[in-house]
């Protein structure tokens, strides 16, 4: 076991404008966890990991609460995910993950943002097969064996566990299931008393592109632009 790799991170917009867009995010989770499986975390994962992963961007609790609450009314929005792949300048693939109530408007802006920063919306399938959708798990290492961990979890749907590091540079144990396995792995970490930092389902990139920086900076200029639209959630991206 030793550092595992993930494609480069980037903090380009200020922090509380990155802030805000975190918790509109959790926010719209909340909704669609709570209208598919009640306002309980105890009988609700998805809603328990959504919760989990509040507390990560230190989402206040009074508004994680609000949200819950107004998930449950009868005048909650319905949002529905959807994925949108793309070309960014230089043949990086991108995958946008949106969660709207309009799709119609939510496809026209993500197709205007990616044209205007040098790349093309893509058919279903393009660029795809060059992630593969797994559940990712980060956990503060601090007090765990990782071999013991790890060996535990090989059972449970591990397929990976590495080192990484937080956005400020604070060491992270990352683990990895195939997405079909989030659940079990899941159950197996509270089962040892293990509260992850945060539990997600992510597209991860099996062939990353290697661009020159000057390249890479126009690439996460779109990126940015993408992730700052109101109804994009997350966007997965093939640069190295």
């Amino acid at each position: 076991m030793g550092r595992i790799f993930e494609v480069r991170k980037h903090t380009m917009f200020a922090r509380w404008n990155r802030m805000a867009k975190q918790f509109a995010r959790i926010a719209k989770d909340i909704t669609m966890a709570v209208k598919s499986g009640g306002t309980d975390p105890g009988s609700n994962p998805a809603l328990r990991r959504v919760i989990q992963n509040a507390r990560a961007v230190n989402m206040p609790k009074d508004k994680v609460e609000a949200a819950i609450k107004r998930a449950s009314g009868r005048d909650a929005t319905n949002y529905q995910e959807v994925h949108y792949e793309a070309y960014a300048p230089h043949g990086v693939a991108l995958l946008v993950e949106a969660a709207t109530d309009n799709p119609t408007r939510t496809v026209a802006a993500v197709r205007n943002i990616v044209t205007k920063g040098g790349g093309n919306l893509a058919t279903s399938g393009s660029v795809g097969f060059l992630f593969k959708h797994m559940g990712v798990f980060r956990l503060d290492p601090n007090g765990i064996d990782q071999d013991d961990l790890e060996l535990y979890l090989i059972d449970h749907g591990l397929e990976e566990m590495g080192e990484s590091a937080g956005e400020k540079g604070e060491p992270q144990l990352v683990i990895r299931c195939a997405f079909a396995d989030f659940g079990k792995l899941q159950e197996a970490l509270e089962a040892r008393g293990l509260t992850p930092l945060s539990a997600e389902h992510e597209y991860i990139c099996t062939v990353p592109t290697e661009l020159p920086e000057e390249q890479a900076q126009e690439v996460l200029t779109l990126i940015d632009k993408l992730e700052q639209d109101d109804d994009v959630q997350r966007v997965f991206h093939t640069l190295a």
